[in-house]
């Protein structure tokens, strides 16, 4: 696929999915975005695009979005577990109707992001002749299009740290990648991807107490957060999903922070050239934003929570003497206890 081409992009007013619409403004495309919520499409004022309003449930609207496309990528997703069908409907069904439509309106190609649905949907495209390649982000940092709002993975990860209101990590390991590369990966899927393959779009695997780590450096921003052992976050999870308050993380961030999410994107570098840059880089921007976005009051209004005061207690903590001997605990314990200090 080369030159300029009409685009359809879901889930364009989202993280991801307002890159890649970027990308492809910015190269020339012509690109149609899907929107739901007018005051999400006002992040996107500044790109030349063509919004459509629809619903990617909504299979007639699906259709008057992709019509005289000539490529699909639906980035539209639901992060979350609850509630249960919400979830199923957007992340299993959605992408089933999305390459419904790009075959009703003859698209010939899809680049759908991955999701619970995702490996339902090349069958269907094999079926409806649209060929579709899946595409996995890992954990993906950055700043938004419009860089005046706050509310992506970068502000909840770093922001939350700078600020101190980050009590605690569970000693598992991540995935993280530079949304622009996961942009432009999707871009590259479309380009060089083989129908019905899945390519992992990642970056650089770490273990959560090194990336708190890492932040401290970088930042000069130096708070105690405590490591939790995998073993522990079972049970604090179990506890938290009872309905009970949220202490030292949500349940859902134990059970993110407990698995074991480290990826290999060697296929996506070998088949579609597909590259990373440098994590440092990627932690320094976001480092920047977010510091732009606390000094301009985003988070001014933000409410108190019982982890930003379980954070508090820490900070108190630190100059109690508590958490270097901690720090001190470590050799004994043979496992790291507290990070950032």
């Amino acid at each position: 696929m080369f030159g300029p081409v009409i685009a359809c992009v879901t889930g364009a007013t989202g993280f991801v999915g307002a890159h890649v619409a970027r990308l492809l403004a910015e190269r020339g495309d012509r690109v149609r975005v899907t929107y739901r919520d007018q005051a999400r499409l006002e992040r996107l004022s500044e790109l030349e695009l063509e919004p459509v309003k629809a619903d990617i449930l909504d299979r007639a609207a699906m259709r008057r979005a992709a019509r005289g496309a000539e490529v699909l990528f639906h980035t539209a997703g639901y992060v979350g577990s609850r509630p249960v069908r919400r979830v199923w409907d957007i992340n299993a069904l959605g992408p089933r109707i999305a390459v419904e439509a790009a075959a009703a309106e003859g698209i010939g190609r899809g680049v759908l992001t991955s999701s619970v649905g995702g490996s339902a949907a090349p069958a269907a495209g094999g079926r409806l002749g649209v060929e579709v390649v899946i595409v996995a982000p890992s954990y993906v940092l950055g700043d938004a299009v419009d860089r005046s709002q706050p509310g992506e993975t970068s502000t909840r990860t770093i922001a939350h740290y700078l600020r101190g209101r980050r009590p605690a990590v569970v000693d598992g390991a991540t995935n993280l990648v530079d949304v622009e590369d996961v942009a432009s990966g999707h871009l590259l899927a479309a380009e060089r991807g083989l129908a019905g393959q899945r390519y992992v779009l990642g970056g650089h695997n770490i273990r959560w107490v090194d990336l708190i780590d890492r932040l401290a450096a970088l930042s000069g921003v130096h708070h105690p957060v405590g490591v939790i052992p995998i073993g522990m976050a079972e049970l604090l999870g179990a506890y938290s999903r009872l309905g009970l308050p949220d202490f030292i993380l949500a349940a859902e961030t134990f059970t993110l922070m407990s698995q074991n999410w480290r990826y290999s994107s060697r296929k996506a570098q070998r088949e579609l050239g597909y590259r990373a840059r440098p994590l440092d880089v990627t932690l320094k921007a976001c480092i920047e934003w977010c510091r732009e976005l606390i000094e301009s009051g985003a988070f001014h209004d933000e409410p108190r929570s019982t982890l930003s005061i379980t954070a508090a207690v820490m900070r108190l903590g630190e100059r109690l003497g508590v958490v270097g001997g901690l720090k001190a605990a470590e050799r004994v314990a043979g496992r790291r206890l507290v990070a950032g200090a």
